[in-house]
């Protein structure tokens, strides 16, 4: 585990992110384009706070499509703000130029996921290393060559002269790695920006990378961002994890209570998701239902609630609920579907985002009384808790759903999570 940073003191963050965001506009057909329909927008990173004080390793977790990585390359200027900043030393590095964003890259770095995307092969280890040097005006051949040295000695390519001249196709994966890591280190920087650093190399060179980037960080002073979708990485390396899912953060707090006692639900599901080494060890898999959610168009309320085993009524129920519902119903054995799609018609006016949802074409009373049978089925389904009224509409009936916002992170304990399960004031209550 690495050594905690002092943070008892009033030591002023290295990076402060505040109400970050990070939209992406979905490119529709050309005649939407003509016409100027809306084609959607992604919201990668949705209003995420984020302090780093100086080193400390900081982990950004989440599945694929959480936004983690987004967050990431915003800090590096990669991916451009929407709104909100990002302050790096009294800069805001959502206001600055391309130019301006390149001389803050000496202070700023990140190591990439594929060492083999990110070295040039047409490049010696030497090269690649010396290019960022180049870049930002060391002109003397004889100082790079020094600089690109002391790097490489840093990260453990030893004898040096043995890798100088050597291209990426040489290398073993984990060497390749530590001349990225090299390259990342030659410009003197204080943030890492490490973005699965250790996905693609084998099980059995992981850990050394990962020590090598403790080591680096606690010779040369460096802060990590460390992004990754693998929490048991994010135990031994990480002094605080975040945990993202579609864009925004759920939970945050030190790494040892997130592990020990672990609140938002979607945090409990992935640490539920680690192997266990022993093969006579059972443990039990409670993993959420479904799928990620469509990022255009996330759900309403909580995110996570569709998927959430821990759903109650607050959370946030939408008419896209009551269709999957349904949906579900019917794929049951003994669904009578035929009949039932008769009285039920037409599903797809529930896929717009609504807190209230008409369906039905064969009768109110008949409609009810599919809807009692699903209830009947499953009584543990909660999105019938966050039924307000179901009312007559015509041929069909309306569903009225509890509106609820977003939660937003709140204390409780030592972390911050973002979940009706912990309402305002809770806090006060946990030991």
């Amino acid at each position: 585990m690495s050594t905690k940073p002092d943070t008892s003191g009033a030591t002023a963050p290295l990076v402060e992110i505040r109400d970050l965001s990070v939209y992406f506009q979905l490119r529709g057909g050309s005649l939407a384009r003509l016409f100027g329909r809306d084609t959607g927008t992604i919201k990668a990173v949705d209003g995420v706070n984020l302090s780093l004080q100086p080193g400390e390793v900081v982990g950004l977790v989440g599945e694929s499509g959480s936004g983690k990585s987004t967050l990431g390359r915003a800090l590096l200027g990669l991916v451009p703000a929407t709104q909100g900043s990002i302050h790096l030393h009294d800069q805001n590095l959502a206001d600055l130029s391309r130019r301006r964003l390149r001389e803050i890259r000496q202070v700023v770095q990140m190591v990439f996921q594929d060492p083999n995307a990110a070295l040039n092969p047409s490049m010696t280890v030497e090269e690649a290393v010396a290019d960022a040097l180049k870049v930002h005006g060391m002109r003397s051949a004889t100082e790079r060559h020094t600089r690109v040295v002391e790097a490489l000695e840093r990260v453990g390519l030893s004898p040096v002269e043995l890798f100088l001249t050597k291209y990426p196709r040489d290398l073993s994966g984990g060497q390749k790695q530590r001349v990225v890591m090299a390259r990342a280190i030659v410009l003197q920087p204080e943030l890492l920006v490490a973005d699965e650093p250790v996905s693609m190399l084998d099980m059995s060179v992981r850990a050394k990378i990962l020590q090598l980037m403790l080591d680096l960080k606690n010779e040369l002073g460096l802060t990590y961002v460390y992004i990754t979708h693998d929490l048991a990485t994010a135990k031994y390396f990480c002094d605080r994890i975040a945990i993202m899912y579609l864009g925004r953060v759920v939970e945050i707090g030190p790494t040892d209570e997130i592990f020990a006692n672990p609140r938002h639900p979607y945090t409990k599901a992935l640490l539920a998701a680690i192997p266990e080494a022993d093969p006579d060890k059972m443990v039990p898999r409670d993993l959420p239902r479904g799928e990620i959610p469509d990022a255009a168009e996330p759900p309403l309320g909580c995110a996570f609630h569709p998927r959430c085993p821990e759903a109650v009524a607050a959370c946030g129920w939408e008419s896209r609920d009551l269709r999957d519902l349904v949906e579900e119903h019917w794929l049951r054995a003994d669904a009578a579907y035929d009949e039932e799609k008769k009285v039920i018609g037409d599903l797809e006016q529930l896929d717009t985002p609504s807190t209230s949802a008409t369906l039905g074409t064969g009768g109110s009373a008949e409609v009810r009384a599919i809807l009692e049978r699903m209830k009947a089925e499953d009584t543990s389904e909660p999105l019938w808790s966050g039924v307000t009224a179901i009312e007559d509409a015509g041929s069909g009936v309306t569903v009225l759903f509890e509106p609820a916002p977003s939660p937003l992170l709140r204390r409780a304990g030592g972390v911050q999570v973002a979940c009706v399960l912990y309402p305002e004031g809770a806090a006060d209550s946990e030991g």
